[in-house]
């Protein structure tokens, strides 16, 4: 894929889209498809929807967590509750569109990358009856896309998203911890949460401030977040004198580029923020994978998805 195209006017180019959405198709669906969902599963695994009937215990079968105390308490004897299966599953994705997505200098934006993984987790979850929507927070005010089941209405969101306006550098609007307090609020059925951001603060005092709420949400539901980085984020060019140009604040600075010093507190710093990131991301109960906009992205999603069905399977061993 190429890097986003515009028009004259500065508007994306449909037409570079439709190809960007085709190049997805082929790509996705031939190395991703089913590998999220071999197992049919419309909710967490071990828990189901609405009260079905009692049973007695059995140790060593049964989770001790799902014991029905009140029955347990009348009857002398230990139960556990069993529940219908919810068949349907329904997810939602939150996109940041924040200024500092309108970034790359590989074979893409990290803003097509997040629309890449969009269009990723549908065919993971493209099953009967399973609904994909979508929050994208930037641009002149945050926008909502409710969820639809069926590959069309995928395609139809996967389009508007890549003709979603870039955000202003310096503008406001909802930061990534309000974007989720709204997903946690608005959208309580349990299902499947994808976070697709590059984790940068707009401000100082935003860093990290979407921990809390990414908890909260992980508490109730299984969470994947998926970061997205470029290359050049990581290391500063010596291409000596240069403007820069702060794409959340829009506040510019002339830095010189050359100063090895300044390189190395660059890089250093980088480097503790996506670690700490990283460390976040897994205190909140929030599977975590790194996505560059230079990488093979698809297997990069393949791989981490190989390795949590593998973790999955050694919890429910041990817990045997």
């Amino acid at each position: 894929m190429t890097r986003r195209s515009t028009n004259q006017r500065g508007e994306p180019d449909i037409a570079a889209g439709e190809r960007a959405l085709r190049v997805f198709d082929l790509a996705i669906y031939r190395r991703l498809d089913g590998l999220l969902l071999a197992e049919h599963a419309g909710r967490r695994p071990g828990l189901g929807g609405e009260l079905a009937d009692v049973r007695i215990y059995s140790p060593g079968q049964d989770d001790a967590r799902r014991i029905d105390w009140h029955v347990t308490a009348r009857s002398a004897e230990a139960h556990v509750r069993t529940s219908v299966a919810e068949p349907e599953l329904e997810t939602w994705v939150l996109v940041d569109g924040s200024a500092s997505m309108d970034f790359g200098t590989a074979g893409m934006e990290k803003r097509d990358l997040a629309v890449a993984v969009v269009s990723a987790v549908h065919a993971l979850t493209d099953r009967p009856g399973n609904r994909l929507g979508a929050h994208l927070l930037g641009g002149v005010e945050p926008r909502t896309f409710p969820p639809h089941p069926g590959r069309r209405a995928a395609r139809v969101l996967l389009r508007a998203l890549l003709a979603a306006p870039r955000t202003p550098p310096g503008h406001g609007g909802l930061d990534l911890a309000a974007g989720l307090e709204r997903l946690l609020r608005e959208h309580r059925r349990t299902g499947l949460r994808v976070v697709v951001s590059d984790f940068l603060p707009r401000t100082p005092d935003e860093n990290l401030s979407w921990v809390p709420p990414l908890r909260r949400l992980a508490v109730r539901h299984e969470v994947i977040a998926v970061q997205v980085t470029d290359p050049r984020e990581a290391a500063l060019p010596d291409v000596g004198l240069l403007r820069l140009v702060d794409p959340e604040s829009g506040r510019t600075a002339e830095v010189a580029t050359s100063d090895r010093r300044l390189q190395e507190r660059y890089a250093r710093a980088v480097a503790d923020h996506r670690a700490v990131t990283a460390m976040a991301l897994r205190a909140a109960g929030a599977d975590h994978v790194v996505l560059r906009t230079d990488g093979d992205w698809v297997g990069d999603i393949a791989r981490f998805l190989a390795a949590r069905r593998r973790t999955a399977r050694r919890r429910v061993q041990a817990f045997r």
